[in-house]
Protein backbone atom coordinates (compact mmCIF):
# COMPACT_ATOMS: atom_id res chain seq x y z
CA UNK A 1 0.00 0.00 0.00
CA UNK A 2 1.17 3.27 -0.15
CA UNK A 3 3.06 5.48 1.89
CA UNK A 4 -0.12 7.83 2.08
CA UNK A 5 -1.73 4.66 3.99
CA UNK A 6 -1.76 5.17 8.07
CA UNK A 7 -0.63 3.41 10.81
CA UNK A 8 -2.52 2.44 13.75
CA UNK A 9 -0.66 2.91 16.49
CA UNK A 10 -2.22 0.70 19.28
CA UNK A 11 -1.57 2.03 23.18
CA UNK A 12 -2.15 -0.27 25.70
CA UNK A 13 0.26 -0.75 29.03
CA UNK A 14 2.31 2.20 27.51
CA UNK A 15 0.12 4.97 28.21
CA UNK A 16 3.63 7.05 27.26
CA UNK A 17 5.16 9.42 24.63
CA UNK A 18 8.35 9.34 26.00
CA UNK A 19 10.72 6.43 25.17
CA UNK A 20 8.02 4.43 22.96
CA UNK A 21 9.78 2.74 20.57
CA UNK A 22 6.15 1.66 18.62
CA UNK A 23 5.67 5.18 18.38
CA UNK A 24 9.05 5.98 16.91
CA UNK A 25 8.86 3.32 14.74
CA UNK A 26 5.40 4.11 13.51
CA UNK A 27 6.77 8.05 12.93
CA UNK A 28 10.05 6.87 11.25
CA UNK A 29 7.24 4.86 8.71
CA UNK A 30 6.68 8.66 7.34
CA UNK A 31 2.70 7.35 7.52
CA UNK A 32 -0.15 9.61 8.82
CA UNK A 33 -0.83 8.15 12.42
CA UNK A 34 -4.00 7.01 14.47
CA UNK A 35 -3.56 6.69 17.62
CA UNK A 36 -5.67 3.96 19.30
CA UNK A 37 -6.81 2.53 22.65
CA UNK A 38 -9.58 -0.07 23.37
CA UNK A 39 -11.45 -0.58 26.43
CA UNK A 40 -11.93 -4.09 26.31
CA UNK A 41 -13.86 -6.53 28.96
CA UNK A 42 -12.28 -6.81 32.50
CA UNK A 43 -11.39 -10.19 31.58
CA UNK A 44 -9.49 -9.40 28.67
CA UNK A 45 -5.62 -9.52 29.51
CA UNK A 46 -5.30 -6.37 27.85
CA UNK A 47 -7.60 -4.76 30.33
CA UNK A 48 -6.59 -3.31 33.79
CA UNK A 49 -5.99 -5.74 36.69
CA UNK A 50 -8.84 -3.79 39.14
CA UNK A 51 -11.32 -1.09 39.92
CA UNK A 52 -8.53 0.89 41.02
CA UNK A 53 -6.57 0.76 38.32
CA UNK A 54 -9.77 1.52 36.02
CA UNK A 55 -9.71 4.98 37.93
CA UNK A 56 -6.16 5.44 36.98
CA UNK A 57 -7.07 4.51 33.63
CA UNK A 58 -9.78 6.88 32.67
CA UNK A 59 -7.41 10.00 33.99
CA UNK A 60 -4.29 8.50 32.38
CA UNK A 61 -6.29 8.52 28.78
CA UNK A 62 -7.12 11.98 29.46
CA UNK A 63 -3.55 12.80 30.05
CA UNK A 64 -2.50 11.03 26.52
CA UNK A 65 -5.50 12.71 24.80
CA UNK A 66 -3.53 15.92 25.96
CA UNK A 67 -0.33 15.02 25.19
CA UNK A 68 -1.07 13.76 21.42
CA UNK A 69 -3.11 17.12 20.58
CA UNK A 70 0.14 18.93 21.24
CA UNK A 71 1.73 16.92 18.76
CA UNK A 72 -1.07 17.41 15.91
CA UNK A 73 -2.72 14.47 16.71
CA UNK A 74 -5.11 12.74 19.13
CA UNK A 75 -6.49 9.61 20.80
CA UNK A 76 -8.77 7.24 19.26
CA UNK A 77 -11.35 5.49 21.96
CA UNK A 78 -13.09 2.54 21.06
CA UNK A 79 -14.21 -0.39 23.46
CA UNK A 80 -14.89 -3.76 22.55
CA UNK A 81 -13.22 -6.93 21.19
CA UNK A 82 -9.38 -5.79 19.65
CA UNK A 83 -9.34 -8.15 16.43
CA UNK A 84 -12.89 -6.67 15.68
CA UNK A 85 -12.35 -3.63 16.26
CA UNK A 86 -8.92 -3.33 14.70
CA UNK A 87 -9.74 -5.39 11.42
CA UNK A 88 -12.71 -3.09 11.26
CA UNK A 89 -10.34 0.09 11.34
CA UNK A 90 -7.89 -1.32 9.09
CA UNK A 91 -10.79 -1.42 6.64
CA UNK A 92 -11.97 1.21 7.27
CA UNK A 93 -8.83 3.75 7.06
CA UNK A 94 -6.77 1.25 4.87
CA UNK A 95 -3.96 0.92 7.37
CA UNK A 96 -2.24 -1.98 6.54
CA UNK A 97 0.20 -1.72 9.74
CA UNK A 98 -0.60 -2.01 13.34
CA UNK A 99 2.36 -0.79 15.87
CA UNK A 100 2.33 -1.54 19.59
CA UNK A 101 4.17 -1.80 22.32
CA UNK A 102 4.85 -5.89 23.36
CA UNK A 103 3.31 -7.13 26.56
CA UNK A 104 5.15 -9.08 28.63
CA UNK A 105 2.37 -10.71 30.61
CA UNK A 106 2.49 -14.17 28.84
CA UNK A 107 -1.52 -14.59 28.93
CA UNK A 108 -1.39 -11.05 26.90
CA UNK A 109 1.09 -12.38 24.85
CA UNK A 110 -0.14 -15.00 23.92
CA UNK A 111 -3.53 -13.33 22.65
CA UNK A 112 -1.09 -11.16 20.67
CA UNK A 113 -0.04 -14.23 18.92
CA UNK A 114 -3.94 -15.45 18.32
CA UNK A 115 -4.12 -11.97 16.83
CA UNK A 116 -1.72 -11.43 14.71
CA UNK A 117 -3.04 -14.38 12.88
CA UNK A 118 -6.06 -13.53 12.10
CA UNK A 119 -4.93 -9.54 11.11
CA UNK A 120 -1.96 -11.36 9.20
CA UNK A 121 -5.36 -12.99 7.17
CA UNK A 122 -6.39 -9.44 6.30
CA UNK A 123 -3.16 -8.84 5.13
CA UNK A 124 -2.56 -6.27 7.82
CA UNK A 125 1.06 -6.78 10.06
CA UNK A 126 1.05 -6.53 13.42
CA UNK A 127 4.28 -5.17 14.82
CA UNK A 128 5.12 -5.48 18.50
CA UNK A 129 8.30 -3.80 19.81
CA UNK A 130 9.77 -3.97 23.43
CA UNK A 131 9.38 -0.88 26.07
CA UNK A 132 7.96 -1.91 29.06
CA UNK A 133 11.13 -3.79 30.66
CA UNK A 134 14.71 -3.52 30.68
CA UNK A 135 15.62 -6.96 29.30
CA UNK A 136 13.57 -9.71 27.18
CA UNK A 137 12.66 -12.65 29.71
CA UNK A 138 13.10 -15.15 26.81
CA UNK A 139 17.10 -14.04 25.98
CA UNK A 140 18.22 -13.84 30.03
CA UNK A 141 19.01 -17.37 30.82
CA UNK A 142 21.19 -18.95 33.76
CA UNK A 143 24.29 -20.80 31.85
CA UNK A 144 22.30 -24.01 31.41
CA UNK A 145 19.74 -22.52 29.46
CA UNK A 146 17.09 -22.63 31.91
CA UNK A 147 14.78 -19.72 33.60
CA UNK A 148 16.44 -17.89 37.17
CA UNK A 149 14.46 -19.03 40.36
CA UNK A 150 16.54 -17.35 42.57
CA UNK A 151 16.96 -13.05 42.84
CA UNK A 152 20.30 -12.86 43.70
CA UNK A 153 22.40 -14.50 41.00
CA UNK A 154 19.51 -12.55 38.89
CA UNK A 155 20.60 -9.55 39.50
CA UNK A 156 23.76 -10.80 38.50
CA UNK A 157 23.32 -11.65 35.37
CA UNK A 158 21.51 -8.88 34.73
CA UNK A 159 24.18 -6.28 35.63
CA UNK A 160 26.34 -8.48 33.14
CA UNK A 161 24.45 -7.88 30.22
CA UNK A 162 24.93 -4.43 28.37
CA UNK A 163 23.50 -1.48 30.24
CA UNK A 164 20.42 -0.29 29.50
CA UNK A 165 19.91 1.59 26.10
CA UNK A 166 19.34 5.07 26.65
CA UNK A 167 16.15 6.61 26.63
CA UNK A 168 14.45 7.90 23.74
CA UNK A 169 12.59 11.01 23.77
CA UNK A 170 9.13 11.97 22.11
CA UNK A 171 8.66 13.11 18.85
CA UNK A 172 8.46 16.79 18.29
CA UNK A 173 5.36 16.01 15.77
CA UNK A 174 2.89 13.60 14.51
CA UNK A 175 1.66 13.48 11.07
CA UNK A 176 -2.51 12.85 11.33
CA UNK A 177 -4.47 10.74 9.11
CA UNK A 178 -6.77 13.04 6.60
CA UNK A 179 -9.69 11.63 7.66
CA UNK A 180 -10.28 10.24 11.34
CA UNK A 181 -12.39 7.18 12.64
CA UNK A 182 -15.08 7.97 14.46
CA UNK A 183 -14.04 6.92 18.48
CA UNK A 184 -16.22 6.85 21.50
CA UNK A 185 -16.55 9.46 24.40
CA UNK A 186 -14.26 8.53 27.72
CA UNK A 187 -17.26 9.25 29.84
CA UNK A 188 -19.21 5.92 28.26
CA UNK A 189 -17.10 3.59 29.71
CA UNK A 190 -17.64 4.00 32.94
CA UNK A 191 -14.07 3.51 34.59
CA UNK A 192 -14.51 6.24 37.47
CA UNK A 193 -16.59 4.90 40.68
CA UNK A 194 -20.02 6.31 41.44
CA UNK A 195 -22.08 5.92 44.29
CA UNK A 196 -20.25 5.88 46.14
CA UNK A 197 -16.99 7.05 44.72
CA UNK A 198 -14.96 5.22 46.80
CA UNK A 199 -11.79 6.96 44.92
CA UNK A 200 -12.23 10.27 46.58
CA UNK A 201 -9.06 9.61 48.44
CA UNK A 202 -6.76 9.28 45.36
CA UNK A 203 -6.76 12.85 43.85
CA UNK A 204 -5.25 13.99 46.89
CA UNK A 205 -1.90 11.56 46.30
CA UNK A 206 -1.95 10.89 42.82
CA UNK A 207 -1.41 12.78 39.31
CA UNK A 208 -2.06 10.18 36.70
CA UNK A 209 -0.22 9.71 33.15
CA UNK A 210 3.03 10.67 31.46
CA UNK A 211 3.51 13.93 33.06
CA UNK A 212 3.07 12.92 36.22
CA UNK A 213 5.43 9.87 36.12
CA UNK A 214 8.07 12.53 35.01
CA UNK A 215 7.20 15.34 37.71
CA UNK A 216 7.92 12.26 39.99
CA UNK A 217 10.58 10.70 39.20
CA UNK A 218 12.43 14.20 38.85
CA UNK A 219 10.85 14.61 42.62
CA UNK A 220 12.42 11.31 43.84
CA UNK A 221 15.56 11.53 42.23
CA UNK A 222 16.20 15.29 43.88
CA UNK A 223 14.80 14.14 46.99
CA UNK A 224 13.66 11.23 48.64
CA UNK A 225 16.65 8.95 46.14
CA UNK A 226 19.55 10.19 48.74
CA UNK A 227 18.63 8.08 52.03
CA UNK A 228 16.64 6.00 50.10
CA UNK A 229 18.70 2.63 51.48
CA UNK A 230 16.87 3.28 54.88
CA UNK A 231 13.98 5.85 54.63
CA UNK A 232 12.14 3.35 52.12
CA UNK A 233 11.40 0.99 55.25
CA UNK A 234 9.71 3.76 57.02
CA UNK A 235 6.13 3.95 56.35
CA UNK A 236 5.45 7.29 57.96
CA UNK A 237 8.19 8.82 56.04
CA UNK A 238 7.78 9.87 52.13
CA UNK A 239 10.81 7.76 51.65
CA UNK A 240 9.80 5.52 48.80
CA UNK A 241 9.57 6.79 44.81
CA UNK A 242 5.89 6.06 44.22
CA UNK A 243 6.58 5.62 40.05
CA UNK A 244 5.05 1.91 40.68
CA UNK A 245 1.54 2.91 39.48
CA UNK A 246 3.07 5.10 36.69
CA UNK A 247 4.98 1.51 35.92
CA UNK A 248 1.68 -0.38 36.00
CA UNK A 249 0.06 1.17 33.05
CA UNK A 250 3.38 2.18 31.29
CA UNK A 251 3.48 6.30 31.62
CA UNK A 252 7.00 5.75 32.10
CA UNK A 253 9.70 3.47 30.86
CA UNK A 254 12.05 1.55 33.50
CA UNK A 255 14.77 2.61 31.19
CA UNK A 256 13.88 6.36 31.52
CA UNK A 257 14.03 5.52 35.81
CA UNK A 258 17.17 3.56 35.36
CA UNK A 259 19.05 6.68 33.05
CA UNK A 260 17.78 9.50 35.22
CA UNK A 261 18.95 7.86 38.68
CA UNK A 262 22.20 7.45 37.45
CA UNK A 263 22.57 10.40 36.21
CA UNK A 264 21.61 11.85 39.28
CA UNK A 265 24.48 9.75 40.77
CA UNK A 266 27.04 11.14 38.62
CA UNK A 267 25.63 14.86 38.92
CA UNK A 268 26.43 15.97 42.04
CA UNK A 269 29.08 14.90 44.90
CA UNK A 270 26.42 15.39 47.86
CA UNK A 271 23.85 13.31 46.21
CA UNK A 272 22.98 9.90 47.11
CA UNK A 273 25.54 7.07 47.59
CA UNK A 274 26.08 4.13 45.97
CA UNK A 275 23.95 1.88 48.62
CA UNK A 276 21.34 4.04 47.92
CA UNK A 277 21.17 3.42 43.88
CA UNK A 278 21.72 -0.26 44.50
CA UNK A 279 18.72 -0.14 46.61
CA UNK A 280 16.27 1.42 44.59
CA UNK A 281 17.94 -0.44 41.31
CA UNK A 282 17.62 -3.68 43.05
CA UNK A 283 13.76 -3.02 43.52
CA UNK A 284 13.62 -2.39 39.94
CA UNK A 285 14.78 -5.26 38.59
CA UNK A 286 12.45 -6.79 41.17
CA UNK A 287 10.05 -6.47 39.20
CA UNK A 288 11.97 -7.38 35.58
CA UNK A 289 12.79 -10.76 38.19
CA UNK A 290 8.80 -11.49 38.40
CA UNK A 291 8.26 -11.04 34.77
CA UNK A 292 10.63 -13.57 34.53
CA UNK A 293 9.25 -15.56 36.85
CA UNK A 294 5.58 -15.37 35.03
CA UNK A 295 6.98 -15.81 31.22
CA UNK A 296 8.24 -19.21 32.74
CA UNK A 297 4.94 -20.26 35.19
CA UNK A 298 2.35 -18.04 33.56
CA UNK A 299 0.10 -19.51 36.58
CA UNK A 300 1.55 -17.91 38.66
CA UNK A 301 -1.20 -15.67 40.33
CA UNK A 302 -3.01 -18.57 40.71
CA UNK A 303 -0.66 -21.60 41.60
CA UNK A 304 1.99 -22.51 43.93
CA UNK A 305 5.47 -22.18 42.64
CA UNK A 306 6.12 -25.10 44.98
CA UNK A 307 3.63 -27.66 44.27
CA UNK A 308 4.18 -29.56 47.88
CA UNK A 309 2.12 -26.30 49.31
CA UNK A 310 -1.17 -27.61 47.28
CA UNK A 311 -2.04 -29.39 50.32
CA UNK A 312 -1.44 -26.75 52.97
CA UNK A 313 -4.13 -26.40 55.22
CA UNK A 314 -5.18 -23.25 54.60
CA UNK A 315 -8.54 -21.85 56.96
CA UNK A 316 -11.86 -20.79 55.45
CA UNK A 317 -12.66 -17.65 57.73
CA UNK A 318 -14.73 -15.22 56.01
CA UNK A 319 -14.66 -12.75 58.95
CA UNK A 320 -11.34 -12.78 59.67
CA UNK A 321 -11.04 -11.83 55.66
CA UNK A 322 -13.52 -9.28 56.15
CA UNK A 323 -11.55 -7.78 59.12
CA UNK A 324 -8.69 -7.63 57.04
CA UNK A 325 -9.72 -6.19 54.07
CA UNK A 326 -11.27 -3.52 56.12
CA UNK A 327 -8.87 -2.73 58.65
CA UNK A 328 -9.96 -3.98 61.83
CA UNK A 329 -7.77 -6.57 62.97
CA UNK A 330 -7.09 -4.92 66.48
CA UNK A 331 -3.17 -4.59 65.02
CA UNK A 332 -2.41 -1.36 64.33
CA UNK A 333 -0.01 -1.72 61.48
CA UNK A 334 -1.88 -3.73 60.01
CA UNK A 335 -5.05 -1.92 60.10
CA UNK A 336 -3.39 1.04 59.11
CA UNK A 337 -1.80 -0.14 55.99
CA UNK A 338 -5.32 -1.75 55.04
CA UNK A 339 -6.63 1.89 55.07
CA UNK A 340 -3.74 3.35 53.26
CA UNK A 341 -4.93 0.90 50.10
CA UNK A 342 -8.21 1.69 50.83
CA UNK A 343 -8.25 5.91 50.77
CA UNK A 344 -4.89 5.69 48.13
CA UNK A 345 -5.53 2.64 46.10
CA UNK A 346 -1.93 2.23 47.33
CA UNK A 347 0.50 0.77 50.24
CA UNK A 348 3.45 1.16 51.66
CA UNK A 349 6.03 -1.61 50.56
CA UNK A 350 7.02 -2.85 54.05
CA UNK A 351 3.60 -2.87 55.38
CA UNK A 352 2.85 -4.88 52.36
CA UNK A 353 4.92 -7.59 53.62
CA UNK A 354 3.27 -7.08 57.13
CA UNK A 355 -0.31 -7.38 56.27
CA UNK A 356 0.54 -10.09 54.16
CA UNK A 357 1.94 -11.96 56.49
CA UNK A 358 -0.83 -11.54 59.20
CA UNK A 359 -3.00 -12.73 56.35
CA UNK A 360 -1.24 -16.16 55.16
CA UNK A 361 0.16 -17.07 58.86
CA UNK A 362 -1.73 -15.47 61.51
CA UNK A 363 -5.05 -15.91 59.96
CA UNK A 364 -3.96 -18.91 57.59
CA UNK A 365 -5.83 -17.72 54.25
CA UNK A 366 -5.06 -19.18 51.33
CA UNK A 367 -2.11 -15.95 49.56
CA UNK A 368 -4.54 -15.93 46.72
CA UNK A 369 -7.37 -14.33 48.50
CA UNK A 370 -4.97 -11.84 49.60
CA UNK A 371 -3.48 -11.24 45.47
CA UNK A 372 -6.86 -10.97 44.17
CA UNK A 373 -8.02 -8.49 47.21
CA UNK A 374 -4.90 -6.52 46.16
CA UNK A 375 -5.17 -6.72 42.21
CA UNK A 376 -8.56 -4.67 42.73
CA UNK A 377 -7.51 -2.37 45.51
CA UNK A 378 -4.21 -1.08 44.39
CA UNK A 379 -3.78 1.27 41.48
CA UNK A 380 -0.18 0.17 40.58
CA UNK A 381 -1.78 -3.96 40.42
CA UNK A 382 1.12 -5.60 37.75
CA UNK A 383 0.47 -9.44 37.37
CA UNK A 384 3.50 -10.64 37.47
CA UNK A 385 4.90 -8.50 41.15
CA UNK A 386 1.60 -8.74 42.78
CA UNK A 387 1.77 -12.85 42.21
CA UNK A 388 5.53 -13.04 42.54
CA UNK A 389 5.40 -10.69 46.16
CA UNK A 390 2.29 -12.68 47.61
CA UNK A 391 4.28 -16.03 47.07
CA UNK A 392 7.04 -14.73 48.35
CA UNK A 393 5.41 -14.22 51.67
CA UNK A 394 3.46 -16.69 51.83
CA UNK A 395 7.07 -19.05 51.07
CA UNK A 396 5.32 -20.74 48.66
CA UNK A 397 6.75 -18.88 45.38
CA UNK A 398 10.39 -19.14 43.42
CA UNK A 399 13.14 -17.74 46.05
CA UNK A 400 10.65 -16.91 49.06
CA UNK A 401 11.18 -15.93 52.98
CA UNK A 402 10.47 -19.08 54.51
CA UNK A 403 7.13 -19.77 55.59
CA UNK A 404 8.13 -20.06 59.08
CA UNK A 405 9.43 -16.45 59.15
CA UNK A 406 6.48 -15.30 60.78
CA UNK A 407 6.35 -11.24 61.28
CA UNK A 408 5.02 -9.94 64.51
CA UNK A 409 3.26 -7.06 63.62
CA UNK A 410 3.51 -4.99 66.74
CA UNK A 411 7.27 -5.63 66.88
CA UNK A 412 7.32 -4.91 62.91
CA UNK A 413 5.00 -1.24 63.76
CA UNK A 414 7.57 -0.45 66.77
CA UNK A 415 10.81 -1.28 64.25
CA UNK A 416 9.56 0.89 61.36
CA UNK A 417 7.20 3.40 63.04
CA UNK A 418 8.85 3.99 65.80
CA UNK A 419 6.80 7.38 66.66
CA UNK A 420 3.63 5.97 65.34
CA UNK A 421 2.92 8.79 62.82
CA UNK A 422 2.06 6.50 60.02
CA UNK A 423 -1.02 4.87 62.75
CA UNK A 424 -1.70 8.42 63.43
CA UNK A 425 -2.60 9.01 59.97
CA UNK A 426 -4.45 6.18 58.92
CA UNK A 427 -6.19 4.89 62.34
CA UNK A 428 -6.93 8.21 63.77
CA UNK A 429 -8.73 6.30 66.96
CA UNK A 430 -5.91 5.64 68.26
CA UNK A 431 -4.30 9.58 67.31
CA UNK A 432 -4.60 9.84 71.23
CA UNK A 433 -2.16 7.03 72.56
CA UNK A 434 1.42 7.78 73.42
CA UNK A 435 4.18 6.37 71.28
CA UNK A 436 4.76 3.24 73.88
CA UNK A 437 1.35 1.87 73.48
CA UNK A 438 -0.14 3.17 70.23
CA UNK A 439 0.86 -0.60 68.44
CA UNK A 440 -0.57 -2.00 71.30
CA UNK A 441 -3.23 -0.29 72.60
CA UNK A 442 -4.61 -4.20 73.83
CA UNK A 443 -2.26 -3.59 76.97
CA UNK A 444 -3.32 -0.03 77.87
CA UNK A 445 -4.93 0.67 80.52
CA UNK A 446 -8.78 1.30 81.05
CA UNK A 447 -7.47 4.74 82.21
CA UNK A 448 -4.89 5.33 79.43
CA UNK A 449 -7.48 3.77 77.05
CA UNK A 450 -10.24 6.83 78.49
CA UNK A 451 -7.50 9.59 78.37
CA UNK A 452 -7.15 8.84 74.41
CA UNK A 453 -10.60 8.59 73.73
CA UNK A 454 -10.84 4.97 72.87
CA UNK A 455 -13.87 2.58 74.08
CA UNK A 456 -12.11 -0.89 73.46
CA UNK A 457 -14.02 -3.14 71.13
CA UNK A 458 -16.18 -0.20 70.21
CA UNK A 459 -13.96 2.78 68.82
CA UNK A 460 -11.15 0.29 68.03
CA UNK A 461 -11.89 -3.78 67.65
CA UNK A 462 -10.19 -6.46 70.25
CA UNK A 463 -7.22 -8.26 68.19
CA UNK A 464 -9.19 -10.61 66.27
CA UNK A 465 -6.37 -13.37 66.67
CA UNK A 466 -4.05 -13.90 69.05
CA UNK A 467 -0.53 -13.69 67.70
CA UNK A 468 1.60 -15.67 70.46
CA UNK A 469 -1.23 -18.54 69.91
CA UNK A 470 -1.75 -17.89 65.91
CA UNK A 471 2.06 -18.60 65.54
CA UNK A 472 1.94 -21.37 66.87
CA UNK A 473 -0.77 -22.57 64.63
CA UNK A 474 0.76 -22.05 61.78
CA UNK A 475 4.20 -23.54 62.49
CA UNK A 476 1.93 -26.92 63.53
CA UNK A 477 0.23 -26.23 60.15
CA UNK A 478 3.72 -26.00 58.07
CA UNK A 479 5.07 -29.31 60.30
CA UNK A 480 2.06 -31.20 58.82
CA UNK A 481 2.83 -30.02 55.38
CA UNK A 482 6.32 -31.22 55.79
CA UNK A 483 5.08 -34.71 57.36
CA UNK A 484 6.79 -36.70 59.64
CA UNK A 485 9.94 -37.22 57.74
CA UNK A 486 10.85 -34.00 58.20
CA UNK A 487 12.06 -32.96 54.60
CA UNK A 488 12.12 -29.78 53.13
CA UNK A 489 9.86 -28.63 50.90
CA UNK A 490 11.30 -29.08 47.26
CA UNK A 491 10.49 -26.16 44.71
CA UNK A 492 8.67 -27.23 41.52
CA UNK A 493 9.86 -26.64 38.11
CA UNK A 494 9.13 -24.18 36.53
CA UNK A 495 7.06 -24.99 32.90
Amino acid sequence: MSSSSPVLLWFRKDLRLDDNMALLKAVKSGRPIIPLYIVTDERSPYAPLGAAQRWWLHHSLQGLDHALRKKGSRLVLCGGDPASILTGLAEETGADVIAATALPDPRAAAADESLAEALLEKQVAFHRFDGLLLHDPQTLRTGSGGGFRVYTPFWRALNQQAPPSPPRPAPEKLTAPTVWPEGEDLSSFGLLPTMPNWAHGFESQWVPGETGALARLHRFVEGALKGYATQRDLPGVDGTSGLSPHLALGEISPRRIWAAVEERQQAERNGPDGEDIARYLKELVWREFSYHLLHHFPDLPTRNWTSSFDSFAWQDDPQGLEAWKRGLTGYPIVDAGMRQLWQHGWMHNRVRMIVASFLIKDLLIDWRAGEEWFRDTLVDADPASNAASWQWVAGSGADASPFFRIFNPVLQGEKFDPDGAYIRAFVPELAGLPNRLIHRPFEASLAELRAAGISPGKSYPHPIVDHRMARDRALAALARLKGESGEPIKKARPH
